[in-house]
């Protein structure tokens, strides 16, 4: 499988390079091999150091990013980028480093049960790193969210990291409180809802995601970390009683930030009247995602080919709106297949947890697992206008190191937690 995944990141950069210029560059096919090399390492120290992990995980994510850099790279020649300024060969530089790091975390988590105890040490990480880019003269603003931090040459965005520790603490703390949060109170409607000294944590994990969403002004961010929060727990108790108090807390901030946040106006205006003329040219209005649209129409069912069409002339083609570009070159027959990807990479994340050895492995998947589906979710359902841009990016695909990193260190967890519950006897993911 992981042969068939190499071969299709190299198709993949051949036909960008045959479409955009009939010809092959060779430069850029060894710098990409060098990846494809770390990959074909990586899955020979896997299976040393875990050598019963789920064997779909890593070919479906080196698949995923080896196509958002063959797109990266198309849209790179589009704008004649090349050398250090093209964000294709900074996208193999930060697969790389991303893959790496998860060889270590591979090494350094040996047992994921030890996570368990670090679960407050993982809480205090995560406000740490969300407080980070508030910090005058190390936080930047970018694209008018406040998410960024630059330490000398190189900027981050320590967010990424922080779903992953915050996946790690939720699944302590779940182990050791659900039994009262399980506990259920008063009856509405039918349905049997928490005591109200027990809504202390959902309340908290909501007001960060409103000071994440005020402050720092990322509405994907916000969503995320709520999402993740409220999956788990209902994971962790059973009780769908904590999804609709879940969203109904969501909706209410929702209606809150539609209300008195300018920016969350404008993304919701961009939404629902994407074609008005005053909407379409304002400043951050619907120009982006009008472009997008005529992008989806213009790929069709099987698209115009790689290296054919102009997803350049979509803004942010090669990041937020990775999605678009595939879709106009891919049609929507590539676009189902990338889907079909994401599909299989989730449901053997949350297959993992499900038969997992014990609570904290069981919600620990399904959470990491869950941080990819939302992700993914959100990034399309935003791109063809089904819920509005919230300025998620593609997991694996998009442009940024910072997302790599993160997912592939959620990778490697995955794997790691794949790797104990197919050495369980009797339960085996087939």
């Amino acid at each position: 499988m992981l042969l068939i995944a190499c071969g299709i990141c190299a198709g993949a950069v051949v036909l960008v390079q045959l479409g955009a210029t009939d010809a092959i560059d060779p430069s850029v096919l060894i710098a990409g091999s060098a990846v494809l090399g770390l990959g074909l390492i990586f899955h020979v120290v896997l299976r040393v150091v875990a050598r019963e992990a789920d064997p779909f995980i890593l070919p479906i994510g080196l698949a995923l990013n080896g196509i958002g850099i063959a797109m990266i790279y198309r849209i790179d020649l589009a704008y004649g980028r090349s050398g250090w300024e093209a964000f294709g060969i900074k996208q193999i530089a930060w697969t790389a480093m991303a893959m790496v790091i998860a060889l270590v975390a591979l090494f350094v988590v040996r047992n994921y049960r030890i996570l368990s105890r670090y679960r407050y040490i993982a809480m205090f990480v995560s406000i740490v790193l969300l407080l980070l880019p508030l910090i005058p003269g190390l936080g930047r603003e970018g694209l008018n969210a406040r998410v960024w931090i630059d330490i000398g040459p190189f900027s981050f965005q320590p967010g990424e990291i922080a779903k992953i520790t915050l996946a790690i603490f939720f699944a302590g703390y779940l182990v050791t409180a659900r039994d009262n949060l399980s506990l259920m109170g008063p009856k509405i409607l039918g349905m049997r809802f928490p005591r109200p000294r027990d809504l202390g944590p959902i309340l908290i994990v909501w007001l960060v995601a409103m000071g994440v969403l005020i402050f720092q002004r990322d509405l994907g961010t916000s969503l995320l970390y709520f999402g993740l929060f409220l999956v788990m727990i209902y994971v962790g108790t059973g009780r769908a009683s904590w999804i609709v108090l879940g969203l109904t807390l969501f909706l209410g901030g929702a209606i809150v930030a539609s209300t008195f946040l300018g920016y969350v106006q404008g993304r919701f205006a961009a939404w629902l009247n994407p074609f008005d003329p005053a909407e379409y040219s304002a400043d951050g209005g619907s120009f982006q995602l009008v472009s997008g649209l005529f992008g989806f129409a213009n790929g069709g069912l099987i698209g115009t080919g790689l290296g054919q069409g102009r997803p350049q002339t979509t803004p942010l083609a090669e990041s937020d709106y990775i999605f678009a570009s595939l879709g106009e070159e891919l049609g929507l027959a590539g676009i189902f297949a990338i889907l079909a990807l994401y599909l299989l990479l989730v449901s053997r994340g949350f297959r993992i947890g499900f038969v997992g050895q014990d609570d904290f492995g069981r919600m620990l998947g399904v959470g990491l697992a869950f941080v990819i589906a939302l992700q993914v979710f959100v990034v399309m359902g935003g791109v063809t206008r089904v819920i509005p841009l919230t300025g998620l990016t593609a997991p694996f695909m998009a442009a940024g190191g910072s997302s790599l990193v993160a997912n592939w260190i959620i990778v490697a967890l995955l794997l790691r937690l794949s790797d104990s519950v197919r050495n369980q006897p009797r339960l085996v993911i087939g």
